[in-house]
């Protein structure tokens, strides 16, 4: 394993983020029951991972109980463990949902039940709220900061120029800002490179990557995927995975992958792990192997001909990842 200062919080995390979306009690479809979970948590432990993230709308809060479970078991404070809030974890009443001073502290104290924590590394916000006044939401989570509740704050998919307006807030006012962006970003959705990935390189904010792999599109080659694939080219889809030049970027992964005898999701992992705006990108998986191939693509070396042939063909594509509505930003492939 690798580790990597992240960002501005000082903290030292591994160079693969697991992320736990997947996790679940039962496991149907996609998800994993919790004994498979707890197997890759023990697993990515013993590879030397280290950072974790979640989010209390995953499985409606299971994939936050069943972390906190597998964790219970060692030392909290060799971790890192980051979770989300914005749309809560099941409840059905008007204020469970959104970033108001009430929703975000029932959000975070559910959280922390469910986590078996104390205090949560990383809380951050999982999309934008237009309804609440964002010096609102900086000052309830600078409120969970000095109590203690949280070490640091962080942000998900939002607008350069609003992840920019929280900053500003957060100076003028004397707020904790945000110290972290989780961005949608991979090898076909490079749109993040244009402001916000250089504005956090400036900030010093650290930088974690959702659907590093794209949904699974650069796990194998373009005409392997049809119309009845979770997410890939549909008509409908909210992820530009077959726009512009990505079924070229695809065939060179391919081909790269070939020469140097790995699989696909290994060469688009690497190009991450070689990236400088990149600190940690998160990995969710569904197998010990998968998460021991993305282990070992920490010791794939990309040359600069490499790296710069699986850039060339890229070419502007529809925005995507940051929608505050969940049901137009594909939330349920995250």
């Amino acid at each position: 394993m690798e580790y990597t200062t992240f960002g501005s919080t000082g903290m030292e995390v591994s160079k693969i983020c697991l992320g736990c979306m997947s996790f679940s009690e039962d496991g149907e479809g996609w998800r994993i029951d919790r004994d498979q979970s707890r197997e890759i948590v023990e697993r990515a432990i013993d590879l030397g991972v280290t950072f974790f993230d979640t989010a209390n709308t995953y499985q409606n809060g299971e994939s936050e109980t069943v972390l906190g479970d597998a964790l219970s078991e060692y030392d909290p404070d060799q971790f890192v463990v980051a979770t989300k809030g914005r749309w809560g974890s099941g409840q059905d009443h008007g204020n469970a949902t959104g970033l108001s001073r009430k929703a975000l502290d029932e959000q975070l104290r559910n959280s922390l039940d469910r986590l078996g924590l104390d205090t949560i590394d990383l809380y951050q916000i999982h999309r934008w709220d237009d309804s609440t006044p964002v010096d609102v939401t900086l000052r309830t989570l600078d409120d969970a900061v000095s109590r203690g509740d949280v070490r640091y704050i962080g942000a998900s998919s939002m607008w350069a120029h609003q992840f920019i307006e929280t900053h500003r807030v957060s100076e003028r006012l004397g707020f904790e800002p945000f110290r972290t962006m989780q961005p949608f970003y991979n090898l076909v959705y490079r749109e993040r490179e244009r402001e916000l990935l250089p504005y956090c390189e400036k900030e010093n904010v650290g930088v974690m990557p959702w659907s590093p792999l794209e949904h699974g599109y650069l796990t194998r080659p373009d005409e392997e995927w049809t119309s009845t694939d979770r997410g890939a080219g549909l008509q409908d889809n909210p992820h530009p995975i077959r726009e512009g030049n990505n079924p070229e970027i695809n065939r060179r992964v391919e081909e790269l992958a070939e020469e140097k005898g790995v699989t696909m999701a290994q060469v688009a992992l690497a190009w991450l792990f070689q990236n400088d705006w990149v600190d940690a990108p998160i990995l969710g998986v569904t197998s010990v192997e998968h998460l021991e191939q993305a282990v070992a693509a920490l010791d794939i070396d990309l040359s600069e001909d490499d790296v710069a042939y699986l850039e060339e063909p890229y070419t502007p594509v529809r925005v995507s990842g940051w929608d505050g509505a969940r049901e137009r930003m594909g939330y349920e492939q995250e």
